[in-house]
Formats: structure tokens, C-alpha cells, sequence
């Protein structure tokens, strides 16, 4: 397997494609050509015309690339596992990581700390560990947690087992063979599986790579026993250890595909003046929640595509069609004195001069969308050439955003989808939103680069697709894929053991269970259960569990059980009565503790199996959270 380094990347810049508002490669095409790049050179040509009206090209400075060695110490500071590097033993939460690992995973992190012990010995500087050294310890130390613990593994269903002659578990195998036979289809996406695993196993080959803008193939996401995990279904304690393992896992992903995936530090800027544009996200969200505590998106966004989405939508050239500079001058500042104030009114601006708003916003960003350090990894992810392996990475990187960053790309994501639902009236397909978009997504200030001669077109057709995967396929990638929900599983899992209160506690309610457990009956497996309900009720939901109990299932039963009752509350809990019965508007079934924070099910998850997954958590019936309010 080829080795695997983060190094520096040539970021596009406007410099890369300066003067090429028609390269020779697509001067022959026709506006009617749906690989047609003129809007793509178009905006790029714009951007720099408004960027030469300001009279200053850029504020920031160029990306610096990291020093031998210095990638791979960033990566295992971004992966929690920096410890590593020094002469100190693996620390518990080290163990509790590297418990969780795959076999391919395992191997990525054996690489980076490999390559880097070489990078100290080049440079002459403190002894290095042997990296066998680092895992060795790692196995002593899970032992002794085993030991103090509970009588589960640590490992992940990937990594228990027996291996086969090819390193792979009997598990790993057997999970593929078994979604193999109940698809048969090469549209279904496996996320059961990590998908370094399955690209090892060559699981993906048979997936079709040629595609067109007009006829991107659907894929259908295959789901397991406990049902599929959005991004806003985890709690937020849950969801900060998800970016590591989804490094970690991408990582290894790309060293099976010997793609050299690159990442550049961040790149400085300087301060400004201005509280709505050219301001951090972090900062903007900061001051937004001043207003607003659940705000989750900036508020000037959602304001700039609430406009767009009540007055543009249906509007011929939307987002094509460049506003007025000297009006779109005239409206920033009139945001920035009166927006927060709430004394600016958006009836009177025009749908071009928004649109323009919207394109400004994202480059005036300190630092890219898709950030600075991971810009490169989007760009490299271009060079995959299987469409569904391109996808998996796309979902890894979009899960390794920071939380502000991954919440306002999927807030541009959905508008821009709306756009394209609108083609027939705005005449704006799908293509031709990406190739509009992606200058302003991948082109930044101070980004730097060099040109690589007859590389324009390549280059600039492979951003717009990228552009365009995330929005036609944007439901796929703000999933948690099962096996990363699993890892964090037990992570929790392990991290209890450490707690000797805890453990006692497990341990006595382990036995009341056992007490109060009925007889098994290995032919019908069954339990029965108590679900709480929230504040609607003070009493709990008695639930018989057996192998066809689904989530959907309860609720279901939940609504029966209140119907079937009277409740002198109702009329203080906010209830609907509908035709004699009372109507829960947005219920959702919660699994609640245990191996896990807070986590929303799928109406299709089998409930006998999440029990068994995670036998000390508890259920709730509540309604789901209201969406981030706007203006």
C-alpha cells in the first residue's frame, strides 16, 4: 500500500485562471452543452472586477505549508492522539481511540506516526518511539481496562472476530456478503461497513463512474437493523467525537485509493471593522446568539436566502446574473449599520443585488466554507474516479468541518437544491448553479497557487462537480454512517469503565435487571421495556420488545394509549384535539444514556437490536427540537 502525506496543496486562486474567460479547451462549446464552462470563467471574471474595485487584491496571507513532519503532528493533534508522538505512554483516552479502530484504520494511524519518527530522525532531534512500541502499550493498557471492566471487548464488530488470510475479520466479511445478497444493486450505499474496509475488499467496483449532470445516478442508503443516524440526530457531546474518527477513517479510505490527500495550514487575515461581512463565522454566531441562543447559521445568511427564496426563486438567471456593484456597495453598508438594529428592510432589494450579497459573503470569509485546512481535500477528492468511493469521502470531509462551518454549508445546500427544483422558471440547472458557485467556494483571498498550463478546465470542471455532488446528493452526506456511530458507541462505552462509581452502579442495576428479566425464549427472543414519555405524561409506556418492533412502532402505540386515556393536563401541554382524539404534532422516540448521549431514531430502527446495542440506556418520547429560528 502507497504511503500516505499530508502536504501542501496548490490552492486555485484568481491568479490559476486569470484571463481565461475562454480557454481553448471550451471556446468550441455552445451555451447548450451541459459541460458548457462559460459561467464558471464568467464569474470568475466578476470576482476579480469586484475585487479590483476595492482596490485592494487581497488582505490575507498565503497558506504556509507545513514542514516535514508538521502535517503528521497536526493530524494526530485533529485525530486526539498527539500524545503519541512523545515518550509518555498512550494515555487512557489514546487507548479508548485506538480500542475502536478498524484494521485499515489502524494502519492509517501506524502510518502518520511512522512517518513522522522519520521526519524527527532526519531533523536530528529527540529519540523516537518505535511505532510498534506506541500499540504494543495500547494493547497492555485495553487489557488492564478489560480487566477492571465489564466482561464486553473493546474492539468494534470490525475488529472482533477471527481474521481471514487477507486481515480481515470474519464479521468485516460476513456484514458485506449479507448486504450484497439482500441489495443485489450497485445503487445501494453501505454504511454499515467502514469504507476503507469495503474499498480494500474492492466492495464498490462494479459502481457505474460515468454520469452526466442531467442523469446523476441515485443511490439508496442500505438500511441496518438500527436504522439510519442524521448529523442533527446526535447530541452535541456525541457529535464532538465524530470529525476524529471520521479523520481517522478518511484517512485510511484515501491510503487505500492512493489518493495524497493534502492540507494546508490556515492562512491569517487581518482583522476588519466590519460586524457582518469579512467576519469569522465563529464571531458572527457569537453575536448572533446574542439575539437568538439557538442560532445555528448566521443570522445575515439566513436573511440574505429567506429573501432569495421569497422573490428569486422562480427569477430567469438567479445567481447568474451579476447585481449592481454600486447598489450592492450602497446595501452592505446600510447592513452594517442598521441589521442588527433591526431597521433594514429586504422588500426593496433587488433578487440580483441578494444574489450578489449571498456570493460576497461567502468569499469575504476569513477562511474558506469548506475551511482552509480541508480546501485541499476537496479539491484532491476530484481524483476519484468511482463515484460512490467519491461520495464516502465527501461524507467523511463534510463530518470533520467544525460544527458552525458544516451547519452553514447545509444551510447553502438546500437553497441552492431549491434553485435547481426551479430550473424550468429560472432556467438555472443544476450545472449551472455549481459552476457559478464553486469560483466562490474554492477561490479566496490569498489563497495563492500556481498555474498548471492546460489544467484550467480540468481543474475548474472538477470543483463545479464537486459543487454539484454536494447539492444533488447533500441527504447521503449529512448522515452518520453506522460503523462511526458504533466507534462512538464505544468510546462512551470504555470511557465508563474509568469511573469505579459508575461501574458499581451498572453493576447493581445489571443485577436488578437480571432479577426482574423473564425467562429467555431463544426461539422468540422478547423483552419488555419501559418508555418514558416526556413531560405529556408522569407514568411510563410499558413495551413488549420482539425481533419486529420498530420505533414507528411505539409511537404508534404511544398515541393509542393516550387516546385511550383522559388527561386533565392536556389543555396545558400544548395538545391538538382532531376529531375526538389528541394529536402530538413532531414526536420522535429517543434513546438516552447508556454507550450514548442523546441520539433521535429512525421510525425504522428494530428496538430489540438497539437494546441489545446499548442495554443501559433508557428511551424518551418527546418532540423533536424546533429548527433554527429565522428572521
Amino acid at each position: 500500500m502507497s504511503k500516505y502525506r499530508m502536504l501542501p496543496c496548490d490552492l486555485p486562486s484568481l491568479q490559476t485562471f486569470q484571463c481565461n474567460m475562454n480557454p481553448p479547451q471550451t471556446s468550441s462549446r455552445k451555451n447548450s452543452d451541459p459541460l458548457s464552462m462559460n459561467d464558471f470563467w464568467l464569474e470568475v471574471e466578476n470576482i476579480k472586477q469586484m475585487r479590483g474595485s476595492d482596490g485592494e487584491e487581497s488582505s490575507s496571507s498565503e497558506p504556509s505549508t507545513p514542514e516535514e513532519g508538521e502535517a503528521e503532528a497536526d493530524w494526530l493533534q485533529d485525530t486526539g492522539l498527539s500524545p503519541l508522538i512523545g515518550d509518555q505512554s498512550p494515555t487512557e483516552d489514546n487507548v479508548l481511540i485506538l480500542s475502536t479502530l478498524t484494521r485499515t484504520q489502524t494502519a492509517a494511524v501506524q502510518r502518520r506516526l511512522d512517518s513522522y519518527s522519520r521526519s524527527l530522525r532526519k531533523r536530528s532531534k529527540q529519540p523516537t518511539r518505535d511505532v510498534r512500541d506506541v500499540f504494543n502499550r495500547a494493547s497492555q493498557t485495553n487489557i488492564v481496562l478489560e480487566e477492571n471492566g465489564t466482561e464486553e471487548t473493546n474492539g468494534t464488530e470490525e475488529t472482533n472476530g477471527t481474521e481471514d488470510t487477507n486481515g480481515f475479520t470474519e464479521d468485516t466479511t460476513k456484514s458485506l456478503s449479507s448486504l450484497d445478497r439482500g441489495s443485489g444493486r450497485s445503487d445501494v450505499y453501505n454504511m454499515e461497513v467502514a469504507y476503507s474496509e469495503q474499498a480494500a475488499l474492492g466492495h464498490n467496483e462494479n459502481c457505474k463512474t460515468a454520469w452526466q449532470p442531467d442523469s446523476l445516478p441515485n443511490f439508496q442508503i442500505q438500511k441496518g437493523r438500527l436504522g439510519v443516524t442524521r448529523v442533527s440526530d446526535l447530541s452535541s457531546l456525541d457529535m464532538k467525537q465524530v470529525p476524529a474518527l471520521a479523520l481517522i477513517e478518511l484517512t485510511a479510505l484515501c491510503d487505500v485509493l492512493e489518493l495524497d490527500l493534502k492540507r494546508n495550514k490556515a492562512a491569517k487575515r487581518r482583522s476588519t471593522e466590519s460586524r457582518l461581512f469579512g467576519v469569522s463565522l465563529t464571531s458572527l454566531l457569537e453575536q448572533d446568539r446574542k439575539l437568538m441562543s439557538n442560532t445555528q447559521v448566521p443570522l445575515i445568511l439566513q436573511a440574505v436566502l429567506n429573501c432569495l427564496e421569497k422573490n428569486g426563486l422562480e427569477l430567469q438567471g438567479i445567481l447568474r446574473i451579476c447585481g449592481s456593484q454600486a447598489r450592492m456597495k450602497t446595501l452592505q453598508q446600510r447592513l452594517e449599520r442598521n441589521f442588527y438594529a433591526g431597521l433594514f428592510s429586504w422588500d426593496e432589494v433587488n433578487p440580483h443585488d441578494a444574489a450578489g450579497l449571498l456570493k460576497l459573503f461567502l468569499r469575504e470569509l476569513p477562511s474558506p466554507l469548506l475551511t482552509a485546512e480541508y480546501l485541499p481535500a476537496f479539491t484532491a477528492v476530484q481524483k476519484i474516479t468511482n463515484l460512490k468511493q467519491k461520495l464516502q469521502a465527501l461524507n467523511l470531509l463534510i463530518l470533520v468541518l467544525p460544527e458552525a462551518n458544516r451547519n452553514t454549508l447545509k444551510a447553502l445546500l438546500e437553497f441552492l437544491r431549491k434553485v435547481a427544483s426551479h430550473e424550468k422558471r429560472n432556467l438555472m440547472s443544476l450545472w449551472n448553479i455549481a459552476t457559478i458557485m464553486a469560483p466562490n467556494l474554492f477561490l479566496y483571498r490569498g489563497s495563492g497557487g500556481r498555474s498548471q498550463e492546460g489544467g484550467e478546465k480540468q481543474q475548474a470542471e472538477g470543483v463545479a462537480g464537486l459543487v454539484m455532488a454536494m447539492v444533488h446528493y447533500q441527504d447521503l452526506l449529512w448522515t452518520v454512517p453506522t460503523f462511526l456511530l458504533s466507534q462512538v458507541r464505544k468510546l462512551n462505552e470504555n470511557s465508563t469503565k474509568r469511573f469505579n462509581e459508575r461501574r458499581l452502579l451498572n453493576f447493581l442495576r445489571k443485577i436488578n435487571l437480571d432479577k426482574e428479566r423473564p425467562e429467555k425464549h431463544h426461539s422468540e427472543p422478547c423483552k419488555q421495556v419501559k418508555i418514558r414519555a416526556s413531560v405529556f405524561v408522569k407514568d411510563s409506556l410499558a413495551i413488549q420488545l420482539n425481533k419486529g418492533t420498530r420505533a414507528a412502532d411505539v409511537l404508534r402505540k404511544f398515541q393509542e394509549h393516550v387516546n385511550h386515556r383522559s388527561w386533565q393536563m392536556v389543555s396545558t401541554m400544548g395538545l391538538l384535539k382532531c376529531n375526538g382524539n389528541f394529536a402530538f404534532p413532531n414526536l420522535e422516540l429517543y434513546e438516552v444514556g447508556g454507550n450514548i448521549g442523546e441520539h433521535c431514531l429512525d421510525p425504522d430502527t428494530y428496538l430489540l437490536d438497539l437494546y441489545n446495542a446499548n442495554p443501559n440506556g433508557e428511551w424518551v418520547i418527546k418532540q423533536s427540537p424546533p429548527t433554527t429560528p429565522t428572521l
